[in-house]
């Protein structure tokens, strides 16, 4: 963590939910390197779990670097490389079928700040002085009609496209990824997880999960409540807490 102004703890759990058989989830944290990556791999696609541990096997050796921005730029290209490898595996298969995930990363950048990096509808969310933020935008169909208007927030959550994704890792020849930079503030917690946890769960009762005990508790809680639920599908949650050094 060198100089920087906050520490960090973190904490990570997976769960394949009450329905389904394999867990196309994968998760990565790399808290030395200030790295944590949620991914999830599209359901209803051939090898989606495949897809996943191909982005947390890349990102897992990324370097330290001393500039920030070429800690950023090793993420990008190496989600750019498994991008490729993933589009020309599919089309170069006599089925033709995309083999894709969603990925939501968060990094540290020097010790102050932290960067989002997300394709799909996994998200980020933060709780800063007990009240929650999403701090991402959902690459979705449902998200699209939200925004020209044509559905509400409620609306969406039940639509017939709400699993239609609109850009994931391996989905298209060209990636574009959505980058967002914060600033750190004492005791902020962050939370990257896969669509299985907050679909089943009310931004308070995220909020009230996410603020319990330390990460792990946090962790627990968060897999506890969506469990209470349908959890028909795979659920993947990632805490990290960050304190001001004294």
């Amino acid at each position: 963590m060198g100089d920087a102004a906050f520490s960090w703890v973190s904490a990570t759990t997976t769960h394949p939910g009450k329905v389904r058989e394999v867990n196309e989830d994968a998760s990565l944290a790399l808290p030395a390197r200030g790295l944590w990556v949620v991914a999830d791999g599209m359901g209803g696609h051939d090898a989606g779990d495949v897809a996943s541990r191909m982005i947390v096997e890349s990102l897992g050796d990324v370097e330290s670097h001393e500039d920030p921005a070429d800690f950023l730029d090793e993420v990008e290209d190496r989600l750019l490389d498994v991008n490729m490898n993933l589009y020309e595996t599919a089309n170069n298969s006599a089925l033709m079928r995309t083999i894709g995930s969603t990925v939501v990363a968060l990094l540290v950048m020097g010790g102050r700040h932290t960067v989002i990096v997300w394709a799909g509808d996994s998200r980020a969310y933060r709780l800063r002085a007990g009240e929650l933020q999403k701090l991402t935008i959902d690459h979705s169909q449902v998200e699209v009609m939200v925004q020209i208007g044509e559905l509400t927030r409620e609306e969406a959550e039940e639509h017939p496209l709400a699993n239609v994704i609109t850009r994931a890792v391996g989905g298209t020849e060209d990636l574009y990824l959505d980058v967002d930079l914060r600033e750190l503030a004492d005791g902020d917690r962050y939370l990257l997880c896969s669509d299985g946890l907050y679909k089943d769960l009310s931004d308070e009762a995220m909020a009230r999960c996410l603020g319990t005990g330390d990460c792990e508790a946090a962790c627990q809680a968060l897999l506890d409540e969506a469990m209470q639920g349908q959890a028909n599908d795979n659920i993947t949650v990632a805490v990290i807490e960050f304190n001001r050094k004294n």
